[in-house]
């Protein structure tokens, strides 16, 4: 029911005359390598979560995987760039991590085999435009925060019976994402978060996603998801919500904030850390941080 999936599942197989191998069912990573070893396809699809997922149970093996991908793709969500390297290392073939939505049919911006730059969502795909924009619909620079919009022939025209949501995300030509993005010096774009994801630490804007990506480079941490809480004094600060690799101790909370000011700055680091068993997602795979907003609080 979404078009990644959609994509993945149907139109491309369909289109090259490929067979397709779907996994019914809650997509475990014992079950996902049982797959890759018996049934040897050779373009693997997931998403973030799942990649995380198998290559923790495959690093606790202490072997290398049995399978025949000759390249894997991932979208829903971004891909940390500690994901990719550990898989990459692992399998011996690349994951291209891209974006799209719905709205668009399917990606508009990634990666590419052979050009895999981890921690970014690559380059617009040929027949796409995007752009980032402030507040004020002007484009920043290099380097910058903005939101994403992008142009295509396979763009929706609208959502049905949704005229407000409509006129509020198609404007023109251009869609809006909703999307966070920052353009490096290559000229890749860097996901940052959710437009309502964002928020400001010490009047500096802070991307979710950094953090994240930051924690799980911590030993032991699987995954992580960062929202906004405020302190005594009712100002923002980052808590950070991290689940664990199977048999691992819980850390020291001060050697896991000290980490990840070492890494990325003084003021991204959280200020509460939270070991929980799982984190919520939608059936896509994506983090319900409105949901760690509301634990937070």
């Amino acid at each position: 029911f979404f078009a990644y999936g959609l994509g993945n599942a149907v139109s491309f197989p369909m289109a090259v005359g490929a067979t397709t191998v779907i996994l019914g069912g809650r997509p475990t990573p014992d079950g996902v390598l049982n797959i890759l070893a018996q049934e040897k396809p050779t373009i693997f699809c997931g998403v973030p979560t799942l990649f995380a997922a198998v290559v923790a149970e495959q690093e606790s093996r202490g072997t290398p995987p049995d399978h025949s991908v000759r390249v894997c793709t991932s979208a829903g969500e971004a891909l940390p760039r500690d994901i990719g390297e550990r898989w990459e290392k692992l399998w011996q073939c690349e994951i291209v991590d891209g974006v799209g939505s719905t709205e668009m049919l399917h990606i508009f911006l990634s990666n590419r085999p052979g050009d895999i730059a981890y921690g970014t969502s690559g380059l617009a795909v040929p027949g796409y435009e995007v752009r980032l924009v402030d507040e004020h619909d002007e484009d920043v620079g290099e380097g910058e925060v903005g939101e994403l919009l992008v142009r295509g022939p396979s763009s929706a025209e609208g959502y049905w019976n949704r005229r407000d949501k409509s006129m509020s995300t198609f404007e023109g030509h251009w869609t809006r994402t909703g999307d966070k993005y920052e353009r490096d010096e290559s000229g890749r774009y860097v996901y940052c978060g959710r437009t309502d994801d964002m928020f400001k630490v010490s009047g500096i804007w802070v991307s979710p996603f950094e953090v994240e990506q930051t924690l799980i480079e911590y030993p032991g941490i699987l995954e992580a998801a960062v929202v906004a809480r405020a302190d005594s004094e009712d100002l923002i600060k980052p808590a950070a919500f991290v689940v664990l690799k199977d048999g691992v101790d819980t850390p020291d909370a001060q050697s896991l904030k000290d980490f990840v000011k070492d890494k990325i700055g003084m003021w991204k680091y959280p200020r509460w850390v939270s070991v929980v068993d799982d984190l919520p997602k939608t059936a896509t795979g994506k983090i319900q941080r409105f949901k760690l907003r509301s634990a937070a609080e």
